[in-house]
C-alpha cells in the first residue's frame, strides 16, 4: 500500500550558500507576512459582511500568484529574484491553507514570521539528490548532505529548513509501498498519565521520563543569562543559541522516547484502543500544566494513528467523556466520589482493590472492544 513517507537529512551548506539560503528565508518570510497582512487588513475592514455571509473577498492563492508576478517587476522589491519562483508560490499556498483553516475554525488566525524564529522554505518536485549532495534551483553546484538513510519512493516535495540552533536540515517527502506486518491476535487498551506515560491494559508500563524537570535548572540558568544580555547584540545572540540547545535537546530526547514506545506498542499489538483527551482543556489547570506539556500526549496519538495504518494495525479513541478511571472494571460500578490523588481504591460494590490507571486501560479496551463490535470492524 503506498503511503507518503518523510526522509530529514542535516545538511552542510558552505558560507556563501549559507548567505543564500538566508535569502531565501527571508524572501518567502516577505511574501507571507506581505500578502498575510493584506488578508488581514481586508477580513478587519469588512469582518461583519465576511462573518455573516461566509465570503472571503478577492483573496485566492491564483490572485496573490498574479499579484506576485507584479511585485517582483518593482524595482524596489527586485531582490524577491534571488529565491526559486515556486518557493515564494509554495509559501502563496501555505499561507491560504492557513487561511482557509481559520474560516472553518481548524485552527486561529495565521501569525506572522519573524527573522528568530525558525525559518524555512518549501521546494515543489524540482531536486535530486546524488552523491551526497542535494541539487535544488538556485543552488547548481549542489549543497553536501549527510544521506544515513537511503532514499526510496517517488519525490513530491521537499523543505529546507534553519533551527534556532543554526543547523540546517532539508525534508523530502515522497511515495512509497510499505508492507503491513502479519496480523496477530492481540487486543490492548493504553491509559495516558503522568506519572507513567502509557499503562496498558495487560501490566506493561511505560515510564516517563520527565526531560523538562531533568534540564529546568539548566533552562534557567540560561534564560537568566539571556535576560542580562545587551538587545541586538552578539552576545545576546549567543547566549540565545545556547538557550535553543538545550530546548533541541529536550525536543529531541523526547521525540526519541515516544517513538521508541509508540514502534513497541504497534508491533505488538493488532488493535490498540486509547482514550480521545481534551488536552486543551486540561492544560488550564495550572498545577499540571507543565507535566501535561513535557508528555506530549498529542504527539502519542499522531504517532501511533499514522504508525497503525502503515503497519495494518487497528487504532481507535474512545469518547473523552468515558468515566475510564471511575469505573470498575469487574462489576461496572461508577465511584463518583473518586479524586485525583487516589491512585488505589476499593471498589464498594464488588470489594475488588483497583490500581486507577490499569483499570482506566483495561476499562477502555472492553469500551474500544464494544465500539469497534457494533459497527462491525472486527469479530
Amino acid at each position: 500500500m503506498l503511503f507518503n513517507f518523510s526522509y530529514k537529512y542535516r545538511i552542510y551548506p558552505t558560507k556563501e550558500q549559507e548567505i543564500s539560503l538566508v535569502k531565501h528565508f527571508g524572501c518567502v518570510r516577505f511574501i507571507w507576512n506581505y500578502f498575510l497582512n493584506e488578508r488581514k487588513e481586508h477580513y478587519l475592514k469588512n469582518k461583519e459582511e465576511i462573518e455573516t455571509k461566509r465570503i472571503r473577498g478577492d483573496f485566492s492563492y491564483y490572485d496573490n500568484c498574479k499579484k506576485l508576478t507584479l511585485l517582483k517587476r518593482e524595482k524596489d522589491k527586485e531582490w524577491l529574484k534571488n529565491c526559486a519562483t515556486q518557493s515564494l508560490q509554495a509559501s502563496l499556498k501555505h499561507l491560504d491553507s492557513a487561511y482557509r483553516m481559520f474560516f472553518r475554525k481548524i485552527h486561529g488566525f495565521p501569525n506572522f514570521k519573524n527573522k528568530d524564529g525558525k525559518q524555512s522554505f518549501t521546494i515543489p518536485g524540482k531536486f535530486k539528490l546524488k552523491n551526497n549532495k542535494i541539487y535544488i534551483p538556485k543552488f547548481r553546484e549542489g549543497i553536501k548532505v549527510r544521506e544515513h538513510k537511503k532514499l526510496e519512493g517517488k519525490f513530491i516535495v521537499a523543505t529546507i529548513s534553519k533551527t534556532t540552533t543554526n543547523k540546517y536540515y532539508i525534508s523530502i517527502i515522497v511515495e512509497k509501498e510499505i508492507v503491513s506486518l502479519p496480523t496477530i491476535d492481540k487486543t490492548i487498551g493504553i491509559d495516558l498519565g503522568i506519572k507513567d506515560l502509557i499503562i496498558c491494559s495487560d501490566g506493561v508500563k511505560y515510564s516517563n521520563v520527565q526531560l523538562l524537570r531533568t534540564f529546568e535548572n539548566k533552562l534557567k540558568y540560561k534564560q537568566r543569562q539571556l535576560s542580562k544580555k545587551v538587545k541586538w547584540s552578539n552576545n545576546r545572540k549567543k547566549a540565545k543559541v545556547k538557550l535553543a540547545i538545550i530546548h533541541e535537546k529536550i525536543r529531541n530526547s523526547r521525540k526519541d522516547h515516544i517513538h521508541k514506545i509508540t514502534s513497541a506498542i504497534t508491533n505488538k499489538n493488532q488493535v490498540i484502543i486509547a482514550e480521545d483527551l481534551n488536552v486543551k482543556g486540561m492544560m488550564q489547570n495550572h498545577k499540571l500544566a507543565k507535566a501535561i506539556s513535557d508528555v506530549s500526549w498529542n504527539e502519542i496519538h499522531r504517532q501511533l494513528e499514522y504508525k497503525g495504518k502503515w503497519k495494518g494495525k487497528i487504532y481507535h479513541r474512545i469518547d473523552r467523556f468515558f468515566p475510564s478511571s471511575k469505573m470498575c472494571n469487574s462489576c461496572n460500578y461508577i465511584n463518583n466520589e473518586l479524586t485525583l490523588k487516589d491512585r488505589v481504591w476499593n471498589c464498594s460494590n464488588c470489594n475488588t482493590i483497583l490500581d486507577r490507571d490499569l483499570n482506566a486501560s483495561i476499562n477502555i479496551l472492553n469500551q474500544g472492544l464494544n465500539n469497534l463490535n457494533a459497527v462491525g470492524t472486527i469479530v
